[in-house]
């Protein structure tokens, strides 16, 4: 099968839509200026490979020559050169894990039931690479022919399909599948990139098979539109609706966003009573502390009626999340779980500064302590130079440079070089903040990996896309700027970003046109944009309260876009670190379980007006917090938190009485001593005593309230206060104080999410900080 589809996609995307919007329509896709640069490349490419078409559609007829690119098959698969790799350690070729044959299927009933009789040899030789649970409500009707559909905890499926593979389906797609047909819920937990969509696609086909309508709901507008395109190329009728876009809103197959599904439940839409199927792409971003409560809100408010299809990546407790279905819809819900991955990682270490990289754990999982340990070495030995190559100037705050060093070339710049002559392109670079990936992004100012031809076709594909934009916005530095890196083969991709140059990055980097793709975390959330090569800048992010290690269900997320299935043997991922690490840490990151879905459930001012206004009085809020995944979890732990007060209670019977008359003396000595203290510092503070002594130099320790800065060093006392702005939130409290002291203390060098520097804060344990002058009224000085 030769791909046509990314070039139909994006002539409908750039000329269908953006035509619709100027008035104009192109049914020419053949002769459009969008989808032609796209032809030619792909003709290069083909003809790079010597390969030749099939018999043209009639619509490519009209084209010279138009060679599209053919699908790589497996015997074609690239031999990844990692040993030839400009390593500290000799790495070899080693063969792609195979699954364990002791892998075994745990098929249970939860919630009181016990697992049914009879498992088929067939099953039985596919339960080895997945997992497959069940939870039945009370009662539940079994009443199944299992010669077409197997027993509730054995589903099989032997009947007609509803859609055929050109490939053959893994265990976890099979068994999902069955249990789709016999009509049931299910969860599919699996690694990013091992083949979740086919069963999406098979929910969406059953639903066309039995004339109902079905949602697809993913937690990003670019992966809504992504899914609508590829969904378009593979059914008939598909629409989109997203708070940008609404495209046939009566369509049988509908994506959207999971705001719009839980805004037709509150209105109490007609769509929702024709649907047979809700599919809840990446699940898992329920557990967001700021979205997570739509999914919630979504799932509580579906009619009973409704089978659900929710598709995540690995979670340690898909089986509580599929009790609480059971539980609040009164039907099955199923558990299909695999840790296989496709294509198999090898994990190295960089050390910032540093000349080599460190393979820690390979392709079949084990951790390489040897190197590691070679890699604390560098830090060791060389802290001087390692320090030498931090960035200078006032916007670097103490942060190791990524973009330059002492030799002026970054280590980024060193990696994405090296990546590119290993030809291990495409790359993804992970950066956790915007700043940071357009700084590193125009840190590669002097590599080029576009050909001419790819460079003519980029910027026709370019001014195409932009021709909707007014003549002023496309003015905009947004967008003069990006076009010259998009030339030569290196993009941004942010939340930041206008949608048009985001779907235009998207696309390009789909065909191959761009080979260094600078990104936040947001491209890994459920994007079907896998690259050979993924690159972390910093194994730290800023969360909103501290700035902690990556856990590891963000780092399997975000690591799984390494590896082509079908195209690479390997995939590999590169960490970047600026200071030396526990070995426990980077284990728990890299080979650590993942996290569990812990709900984020909030009753807010907005669902509760929806409730009063648009519900029409179905549901109450007491009806969704006692519904909600977070009471679920909450009584699920009750009777072990009953047991742990019964214990203490009793221990603390145990204790005798004797001491009660000493404690309270001791606590009211403790009380007495700090309102002296108090009255003591009040005087000591006043300013014709302490401004003789707090002069340049002079150590002084810093404490409002419960935050304690520590000592630190007197530059300048003035008697005019600054700006309430220059005070951070723990000292503003006292601004109204004469005298404001200069002092140099230990701060945290955190940034926020959007890469701008927050208000001075003492820095979290562990943390190294670094040195600032801040403004402290004279009350806070503790000696």
């Amino acid at each position: 099968a030769f791909r046509s589809e990314p070039i139909l996609g994006a002539h409908r995307r750039f000329c269908d839509g953006f035509g619709r919007a100027r008035g104009v329509a192109c049914h020419r896709p053949e002769r459009c200026p969008t989808t032609l640069p796209i032809i030619r490349n792909q003709e290069r490419r083909a003809g790079e490979r010597g390969c030749l078409p099939p018999p043209a559609p009639l619509i490519w007829r009209r084209l010279p020559a138009a060679l599209l690119l053919p699908r790589r098959q497996e015997s074609e698969r690239e031999v990844n050169p990692i040993e030839k790799m400009e390593e500290v350690e000799n790495t070899s070729k080693r063969k792609a894990p195979e699954l364990d044959s002791e892998d075994s299927s745990a098929a249970a009933v939860m919630n009181g039931h016990q697992s049914l009789p009879g498992s088929a040899a067939k099953r039985q030789n596919l339960a080895r690479s997945c997992i497959h649970e069940v939870a039945a409500p009370n009662g539940y009707d079994l009443s199944k022919d299992e010669a077409v559909h197997g027993t509730l905890s054995n589903p099989v499926f032997n009947g007609d399909m509803a859609k055929t593979y050109p490939f053959q389906l893994d265990p976890f797609q099979t068994v999902s599948i069955a249990c789709l047909e016999r009509n049931e819920s299910v969860l599919v937990s699996a690694h990013t990139s091992a083949g979740k969509t086919a069963i999406a696609e098979y929910a969406i086909a059953m639903s066309f098979r039995d004339k109902q309508r079905v949602i697809y709901t993913s937690p990003l507008k670019a992966l809504s539109n992504q899914k609508y395109r590829e969904l378009s190329q593979e059914f008939s009728d598909v629409g989109l609706m997203t708070g940008d876009v609404t495209l046939q809103p009566n369509a049988t197959c509908l994506v959207m966003t999971t705001e719009i599904l839980r805004g037709m439940l509150y209105r109490g839409s007609e769509v929702i009573k024709e649907v047979g199927w809700v599919i809840f792409d990446e699940i898992h971003y329920m557990k967001d502390r700021e979205r997570g409560v739509v999914w919630e809100e979504s799932i509580v408010f579906l009619p009973p009626a409704i089978k659900m299809v929710f598709l995540s990546a690995t979670m340690s407790n898909a089986t509580e999340f599929a009790e609480w279905i059971c539980n609040l819809h009164k039907q099955p819900c199923h558990v299909v779980y695999t840790d296989f991955r496709p294509t198999p990682l090898q994990h190295y270490v960089f050390p910032i500064g540093g000349s080599g990289l460190y393979l820690v754990v390979d392709e079949n999982g084990q951790f390489r302590e040897d190197n590691f340990l070679k890699l604390q070495d560098t830090f060791a030995k060389q802290p001087s130079q390692l320090d030498g190559k931090k960035s200078g100037g006032p916007k670097a705050s103490g942060r190791i440079a990524k973009g330059g060093n002492a030799s002026g070339t970054s280590d980024i710049y060193r990696i994405v070089k090296m990546i590119m002559e290993r030809k291990f392109q495409p790359v993804i670079i992970f950066s956790f903040s915007r700043r940071e990936c357009e700084h590193h992004a125009m840190s590669m100012s002097k590599l080029d990996f576009n050909t001419e031809e790819e460079k003519d076709s980029i910027e026709q594909v370019f001014r195409s896309a932009i021709f909707c934009l007014s003549e002023e916005d496309r003015g905009l530095p947004a967008i003069e700027l990006m076009l010259p890196l998009l030339k030569r083969g290196i993009a941004v991709h942010h939340s930041g970003l206008l949608p048009i140059i985001k779907e235009l990055v998207e696309l390009l980097f789909q065909e191959g046109l761009v080979k260094a793709l600078f990104a936040t975390e947001t491209f890994a959330m459920g994007l079907n944009m896998p690259a050979k090569t993924v690159v972390f800048t910093s194994v730290k992010k800023w969360d909103g309260d501290s700035n902690r290690f990556i856990g590891s269900g963000e780092y399997i997320q975000m690591s799984g876009r390494a590896g082509r299935r079908g195209k690479d043997e390997r995939g590999i991922c590169v960490i970047m670190i600026d200071e030396q690490m526990e070995m426990s840490v980077i284990k728990d990151m890299v080979l650590g379980k993942p996290a569990p879905l812990i709900s984020t459930f909030r009753l807010s001012y907005y669902t509760i007006l929806n409730l009063l206004s648009r519900a029409e009085g179905q549901f109450t809020a007491e009806h969704v917090i006692r519904n909600s995944f977070h009471q679920f979890q909450y009584e699920k732990a009750l009777p072990e938190v009953v047991q742990k007060i019964t214990r203490l209670e009793n221990e603390a019977s145990l204790l005798g009485s004797s001491g009660e008359n000493d404690l309270a003396e001791y606590h009211k000595l403790g009380l007495d001593i700090s309102e002296l203290e108090k009255k003591i510092m009040s005087e000591m503070i006043r300013p014709e005593r302490a401004l003789l002594y707090l002069v340049p130099g002079r150590l002084v320790k810093v404490r409002d309230g419960s935050t304690d800065w520590g000592w630190g060093v007197v530059v300048n006392v003035v008697k005019k206060p600054p700006a309430s702005s220059s005070l951070p939130p723990a000292l503003s409290a006292s601004r109204n104080n004469n005298y404001i002291v200069d002092t140099l203390l230990h701060c945290s060098s955190s940034l926020s999410e959007s890469g701008l520097r927050s208000k001075p804060c003492p820095p979290r344990p562990g943390e190294k900080g670094e040195m600032h002058v801040v403004p402290v009224p004279l009350p806070l000085f503790k000696n």
